[in-house]
Order: C-alpha cells, then structure tokens, then sequence
C-alpha cells in the first residue's frame, strides 16, 4: 500500500486529489494539510510515503516544507513530489537542491498522475516532461557550478557512467542495458553514487549530474 499525503492550501484541489488516489486499491491517502507548516507535522506523525506538496502555500512553502522533511533523517522514507503551475518553473532548481523527488504539474491527466505517484514511491525521479525541458534549458545557459565536480573523484568510472545515464531520465533496467550489466549492479552503481554524495534520491543525482558537468545538455 502506498501511504500518500497531501499539502495544499486549496482545499477543491485536494479534494479532487484525494478522490482520484481513493479510487485505487494500492493508494491511501493517510493526511491532508492546507500548508507547509502543517505538512512537515503529519509528515512525522504518519510517515507516508510520498509528499504530494503544492509550492505555494501560507506560514511555510513548499519548498521549505521539501527542505525540512529532507533533512529530517526520521523522514528518510518519505519522498516529496512538488505540485506546481506551468508559470512556477523558477523554482523547479531551488525544490530540487531541496531534496524533492519530483515534480508533477496541476493540469496532468488522472492516468498520468497515479503512474506518477507510484512512480515516486519506487523511489525514481519524477520530472513532468515540461518542466524538465524548462530545467535543461536552465543549464543550457549556465556554467556548472564552482567546485560542484569535486564529488566526481569519489565515483568510480561505472558509477560516474551509471549516473550520467540516469539524469538522462533512464530507469535501472535501460542504464543496466545501456551498460550491458544486470539490473541488480545497476542498481548497485546507483546506490553506491547516491551514498557518495550524500543524495537523497535519483532526483538529486541528476542536479549533481548537470552542476557538475558529468552530464552536458545538447545544445550547450
């Protein structure tokens, strides 16, 4: 069962929300919180596993919200997707560094946003496709940032390659393809890259990928 939360302070929208997660036999929504502050609080008391978080919200954001329940190590488990508008993309990067798992935007299809919230739970990166054009073309025009390829000498040359293939938006099995190893040492590479640097998640492993430099979008 996955154990959802929901924070946003338009209660329409949390309804329509919470009736489409109630539908599915997998899903419960645990909790429901009309802002940040509120949010972190049921996000201890319950421990879902996914944060479903609305950016803009009274007393505290979401991406404060993201930052406190990230560096909570009581909230390891739990994995934070951003609800956002298409005219919120300036605060994709900020959400991200953050320690958000993803991002999905308010306007997305039902079948979409319930594969998206067990996506989130298997613990993949979520990036709705317009938003992670909208990241991409970010580092386009920006250097990567200063001392950010530092933690590149702590990886191995597979795991540089693992983690490169993964913020190209690749799942376990197609970097195992990719690499032609089985998914398991796939997996292992990744796990292994994350412990490194100290990444919450697959979505920080592409944050790094891109602000060091491991991975150069096509255009730059």
């Amino acid at each position: 069962m996955i154990r959802v939360l929901l924070v946003d302070d338009q209660p329409l929208l949390r309804s329509g929300f919470r009736a489409l997660l109630d539908l599915e036999d997998d899903i419960e929504v645990v909790a429901e919180a009309a802002d940040g502050l509120e949010g972190v609080a049921l996000a201890r008391k319950h421990l879902p596993d996914i944060a479903l978080i609305d950016i803009q919200m009274p007393v505290v954001d979401g991406i404060e919200a993201t930052r406190r329940i990230a560096a909570d190590p009581a909230l390891a488990g739990v994995h934070v997707v951003i609800l956002t508008n298409y005219g919120l993309d300036e605060y994709v990067f900020d959400a991200l560094r953050a320690g958000a798992a993803g991002f999905l935007v308010k306007d997305i299809v039902p079948e979409d946003f319930l594969h998206a919230v067990r996506v989130a739970a298997r613990g993949d990166a979520l990036l709705a496709p317009s938003i992670t054009r909208k990241l991409i073309n970010r580092y386009v025009t920006q250097p990567p940032g200063t001392g950010a390829g530092t933690g590149l000498k702590e990886l191995t040359n597979r795991e540089r390659e693992a983690v490169a293939l993964v913020a190209q938006g690749l799942s376990n099995d197609e970097v195992a393809g990719r690499m032609v190893i089985s998914s398991l040492t796939a997996k292992t590479h990744i796990n292994r890259a994350m412990t490194k640097l100290h990444a919450r998640d697959r979505a920080q492993l592409v944050v790094f990928a891109y602000e060091s430099g491991l991975v150069t979008p096509r255009g730059s």
